[in-house]
C-alpha cells in the first residue's frame, strides 16, 4: 500500500497573469499541534509539519502573491499596479516545492507588498505581519519578530477605526486582545493595559478570552506596582 504524504498538490490559477501553477499544502492528519503562545502562536509536535509555510500561494510566473483570505476584488488601478511593481520585476522562482521557513518568510513579506498595492484590509495584512512574527520568534530572532509585532499593531488598530474586521472570525474582543498582547510583548504597556481593559469591559461571549486578558492585566499592574516599591 503506498504511503500518503504529508503535502499535496493544489492547482491555481493566477488572478493577475492568469497562468496556472501549483503550490504545495499540508495534510490536516499530518499538522498536530503541542501549544499555543498567549498570542496564539501554535507550536507544532513535527519539525517542519508546519502549515503556516504553506499559507501563501505564490505564482511562479509573476510572483502574485496572495492567502486565501484576499479579496477577490481589485480596486481600480491595483492589477496594472501590481503587474507594474511585482510582475514586471520578478525574478522567476518556483515556491510550489516543499517549503524551508526562509522560503515561507519570503512568500509572507511578497504577499504583505502584493497585498498593500492592493488594498487588502487591514485585517488581512494584520494577519500576515503577526505570521511572519510567528517565524521571526521559532528563529530567534527577536528584533525581526518585535518589528513585525509593531506592523501588526498598527493594522489591527487601522483595522478597528476602519471596521474592516466586521464579518470576519475576528472578533471585536479577540481584536482588542490581540492589540493588548502585542503591546505587552512589544514593552508598550500602558496601551497593553488600555486594550485588556477593554477585552476585560466587553463581557461577551468569549470567556477564555475575558480570562487570559485579566491574567496579563493583574500581572502587569503587579509589576508596576513593584517596580515603584
Amino acid at each position: 500500500m503506498q504511503q500518503l504524504e504529508p503535502t499535496y498538490d493544489k492547482k491555481l490559477e493566477c488572478k493577475v497573469c492568469k497562468k496556472s501553477f501549483t503550490t504545495k499544502k499540508l495534510r490536516s492528519r499530518f499538522v498536530k499541534v503541542s501549544s499555543y503562545d498567549t498570542d496564539f502562536c501554535p507550536s507544532y509536535s513535527a519539525e517542519g509539519m508546519n502549515p503556516l509555510y504553506y499559507h501563501i500561494h505564490t505564482c511562479p510566473h509573476c510572483g502574485f502573491s496572495e492567502s486565501e483570505d484576499f479579496s477577490p476584488y481589485f480596486p481600480p488601478g491595483a492589477l496594472e499596479l501590481i503587474k507594474l511593481k511585482v510582475a514586471d520585476v520578478w525574478k522567476p522562482h518556483d515556491y510550489s516545492r516543499e517549503r524551508s521557513i526562509t522560503d515561507a518568510i519570503s512568500t509572507y513579506k511578497l504577499a504583505v507588498y502584493c497585498g498593500t498595492l492592493k488594498k487588502e484590509k487591514h485585517l488581512i495584512l494584520a494577519g500576515l505581519y503577526m505570521r511572519l512574527a510567528w517565524m521571526y520568534r521559532s528563529l530567534k530572532n527577536t528584533e525581526q519578530e518585535q518589528r513585525f509585532m509593531k506592523l501588526a499593531i498598527k493594522e489591527y488598530l487601522e483595522s478597528y477605526m476602519a471596521d474592516d474586521f466586521r464579518g470576519s472570525p475576528v472578533s471585536e474582543t479577540r481584536l482588542f486582545y490581540l492589540v493588548g498582547e502585542l503591546s505587552k510583548r512589544t514593552q508598550q504597556i500602558e496601551q497593553a493595559i488600555k486594550y485588556f481593559s477593554k477585552v476585560i469591559e466587553k463581557r461577551s461571549q468569549e470567556p477564555k478570552l475575558i480570562e487570559m486578558a485579566r491574567e496579563q492585566w493583574y500581572e502587569m499592574r503587579a509589576e508596576q506596582k513593584s517596580a515603584v516599591n
